[in-house]
């Protein structure tokens, strides 16, 4: 071994000025992991020096017997023969043999080449952790100027990619047309006539007439960097983009420039994608390129939403009054419209608004301190203009509007949208008969001295296509919001027997069947009180099916629902097909059962309008609705929507109107029709005349009207008179009440009066009104569907004509005509003049079951199967 060798760990003559073993190495020792090089300080090849005298051809081999001695032959620890390779020791080395250091000469690797070997080269660049060589896994690492190289090709790349999609990036030429649009418009159904304009007219002003509070305040909250950036902030940009990255919403990082791009052009819409994101950033810095800073801030506010309003000029007005412009705004109202740009929709105080309100102050006192430097000490929270936009809603109008925006919401689109987004909007209601309604009621009231706790609802129906022409629900909208014909549900009382007379006829009946007269058939009906239902006047025990329609008797009708192949559910399904709420149908029958048939469920007039429409219309049924259309920009954006069904057959439609005419001639509105105008209808009192009707339809129109009496009353019953035909809530002078406490509540009593006075007064007015200058149609002829099904024999000998001079009908009341249309014990079986004055043993404040005997929630036998032998004749096929 050479001198200049270092000793081996164990040798005899260990250096003690030797570098310490490392701690590897006792591994090593014991195999516990692979052999590795020594780690005792330089490569032995770097301390001594190329030698010029290579040792003699035989010194090499014999060099080389050595090294290649067998592993039987031990390790001399202090002999003179040097060392073996630890390589040759532990078979796991050979793997890395190339970081062990021989003691001599490097080897010629040209082995069995026969030639001499070559003389070493150059030492080999240090390998291994700490010589400072690429060992293990570092040889996988690339170089730092391969990693320099690529990361600017990719940038070179990236950049290029991104100049072809600026370049290619159009700046949009057309403005949105919600970005330009005034305030909506609607219109009667002409569509020439104004009923009411919503919102506030925009109107594009100039920077020179935009205070600069207003401007400032939206730089220093929405973007403070506005007059140094180029369109877009860096900052934001990477900020969305790591929010993106993440998972989490995008984050708008918008630039008023970009929000100006986006709320004002065309092709940028609204939606949150990275797409749009990037296409908007392009034509942001185009637009900072090609349009000043005044330019840009101009037309952002002259078009961003405030709430009230779109544009600074509206939305200063529609806060702080008509007579302040966007010149004259303070600076804390300035700071108002700015903090209200992030959330337009908060309400005028709200609390997060405040506290944004004071976060612009600040903003803008440390923007621009020769301004502001003050206002964060003497800043107070603007006061703001209440019920702004109501202007123009007083009277008939506001009723109108109110059924616009809410039949627009259903369809999706808000009051909100409508204010603001410059719609014309195309109503179905009639100028011309909006007055006739309003007076036809109002004057019938008046003949009739009623006081304000009478309410009075009627509404008109196209019977062709659903189109409410025309109602009255009150004389002014601002005091008194609450909209008779759509809103008040009151039970239908004997005008809702039609129905039943349609599904009698659809089932394959005729109106030549003869039905009970004086008692139900059977006599003990599900739901009825002891006694069972009967008439207020004697008609005999058996009637056809036109009389009894014309006299409303009541045993008739619940024996012909009970007759009918399903019952109940055959009058059930048919309202409920010709537009009636189903809740309310299916609860009625669960409660009251048979007297369903006799109109106990609740309805309301516009319901019963655009039902009775299925009788004008030929069985066909379209839904009762107020929008015609919607434009912008002169393009329809919501059509009419009026689908149409056929709930009854034609026939039946014809044969049901026939026995309704007669209702007019010699029924209970006998006298009350239209002249030679045909005309047919139903009236409707309820049990104690709390609700009368009549409901009556022209080929041309279908309308309704109601009347019903509520009392204010207080806890101590005192009865208080009606504020603008509400009952009072609150009392002057005392706190106590409130909403949770109301100081009166309504108490609906009785009116004095049945469905053939007022109520077909009223209709007659309208009607007449209604058809000045229209055409007269005739109604269908008799289609004589169906074949007779007597539940009762036909009466033998037929009845003796009523003398002339002695009307069945006659009564003491006022409007001198009867009718037979309360629920229960109306007479009794021998027949009395008609009682109206039962009670229908409803509570009269909510309108359930009293405490006393009367119970409609049912308790009656069921029903006996009907009787075996012949049965109904079906006309139609597909009912045999």
């Amino acid at each position: 071994m050479p001198q200049s060798g270092t000793p081996q760990t164990g040798e005899q003559g260990w250096d003690a000025r030797q570098p310490p073993r490392r701690a590897e190495a006792a591994y090593e020792q014991t195999g516990a992991m692979a052999a590795q090089p020594y780690d005792e300080g330089p490569s032995r090849r770097s301390e001594q020096p190329y030698d010029e005298n290579p040792p003699r051809r035989s010194e090499q081999r014999q060099a080389r017997a050595e090294h290649h001695q067998g592993p039987g032959d031990p390790y001399q620890r202090g002999g003179e023969q040097p060392p073996r390779s630890r390589a040759r020791q532990d078979p796991r080395a050979m793997s890395n043999q190339e970081t062990i250091v021989s003691d001599g000469p490097r080897r010629s690797r040209r082995r069995g080449s026969g030639g001499p070997p070559e003389p070493p080269g150059p030492p080999a660049p240090p390998r291994g952790k700490d010589g400072g060589g690429r060992g293990g896994w570092r040889r996988f690492v690339p170089s730092w100027k391969i990693v320099v190289a690529g990361a600017v090709v990719l940038a070179a790349g990236l950049f290029g990619m991104i100049m072809v999609a600026y370049a290619n990036t159009p700046v949009p030429n057309a403005a949105q047309a919600e970005a330009l649009a005034q305030q909506s418009t609607i219109y009667y159904r002409d569509g020439k006539h104004v009923i009411a304009k919503l919102g506030y007219k925009r109107e594009i002003v100039p920077i020179e007439k935009m205070a600069d509070s207003v401007k400032d305040g939206a730089v220093a909250i929405e973007n403070d960097t506005f007059y140094e950036d180029s369109g877009i902030s860096i900052s934001g940009i990477f900020r969305s983009a790591w929010m993106t990255a993440t998972g989490q919403q995008l984050q708008g990082a918008s630039t008023i420039t970009q929000q100006m791009a986006r709320g004002y052009y065309d092709g940028l819409s609204q939606e949150v994608s990275i797409k749009r994101k990037i296409m908007e950033i392009f034509v942001a810095v185009k637009l900072d390129d090609t349009m000043s800073k005044d330019e840009i801030l101009a037309t952002y506010l002259n078009t961003v939403n405030f709430g009230r309003a779109y544009g600074v000029e509206a939305a200063a007005k529609a806060y702080f009054g008509n007579r302040v412009t966007a010149a004259k705004l303070t600076p804390e109202q300035g700071a108002y419209l700015a903090a209200r740009i992030q959330q337009p929709a908060w309400e005028p105080d709200a609390p997060e608004l405040k506290a944004r309100f004071n976060t612009v102050i600040q903003y803008m006192a440390e923007q621009f301190p020769e301004k502001y430097g003050n206002l964060p000490k003497t800043a107070k929270f603007p006061k703001t203009r209440k019920n702004a936009g109501d202007d123009g809603l007083g009277g008939l109008n506001g009723y109108m509007v109110e059924q616009v925006l809410k039949e627009l919401k259903g369809r999706g689109l808000t009051p909100d949208m409508v204010k603001s987004g410059g719609y014309d909007i195309i109503s179905t209601f009639d100028r011309k008969l909006m007055k006739a309604a309003q007076t036809a009621v109002k004057s019938t009231r008046q003949a009739f001295n009623m006081s304000t706790e009478f309410h009075g609802g009627l509404a008109a129906v196209d019977p062709k296509n659903g189109r409410v022409l025309a109602f009255y629900g009150g004389d002014d909208y601002l005091t008194d919001p609450w909209n008779e014909p759509f809103q008040s549900t009151k039970q239908a009382a004997s005008a809702f027997k039609p129905y039943v007379l349609a599904a009698w006829l659809q089932a394959g009946y005729s109106l030549k069947s003869y039905v009970p007269g004086n008692q139900t058939v059977p006599k003990e009906l599900p739901g009825q009180q002891k006694g069972g239902i009967t008439n207020s006047h004697n008609v005999g025990a058996a009637v056809d099916v036109v009389k009894a329609t014309a006299q409303s008797v009541n045993t008739a009708f619940v024996s012909m629902a009970y007759a009918l192949p399903n019952q109940l559910d055959d009058v059930k399904n048919l309202v409920e097909a010709a537009g009636f709420n189903t809740q309310r149908m299916e609860d009625d029958v669960k409660v009251h059962h048979y007297q369903f048939a006799i109109g106990s469920a609740l309805v309301t007039p516009v319901e019963q309008a655009a039902g009775y429409a299925i009788f004008a219309n030929g069985g066909k049924y379209t839904r009762y609705h107020v929008v015609r259309q919607v434009k912008l920009n002169g393009k329809v954006a919501y059509p009419e929507q009026a689908p149409t069904k056929t709930v009854i057959d034609p026939g039946v439609a014809a044969d049901s109107t026939i026995a309704m005419q007669e209702v007019l001639k010699s029924g209970t509105a006998a006298g009350k029709g239209l002249g030679s105008r045909p005309a047919a209808g139903k009236t409707g009192t309820n049990n104690d005349e709390k609700e009368a009707w009549f409901v009556g339809y022209t080929p041309q129109i279908s309308t309704a009207v109601g009347f019903y009496r509520e009392q204010c009353v207080t806890k101590t019953g005192k009865v208080i008179p009606p504020e603008h035909s509400n009952c009072p809530i609150f009392r002057k002078g005392s706190k106590k009440y409130g909403l949770n406490n109301p100081y009166t509540r309504p108490k609906e009593v009785s009116l004095g009066f049945e469905g053939a006075g007022p109520p077909t007064i009223a209709w007659q007015k309208f009607m007449q009104l209604a058809h000045e200058g229209l055409p007269v149609e005739q109604f269908p002829d008799r289609a004589e569907v169906g074949v007779a099904e007597n539940i009762v024999p036909s009466p033998t000998p037929t009845p003796t004509p009523t003398p002339d001079g002695d009307d069945p009908f006659d009564t003491d009341n006022p409007f001198d005509q009867g009718d037979e249309d309360c629920f229960v014990n109306c007479g009794d079986d021998a027949g009395t003049d008609d009682d109206a004055s039962i009670d229908d043993g409803l509570d009269e404040d909510t309108g359930g079951p009293a405490s006393g005997d009367l119970d409609f929630s049912g308790g009656g036998a069921a029903p006996d199967a009907r009787p075996t032998g012949t049965g109904p004749t079906y006309l139609r096929p597909e009912d045999q």
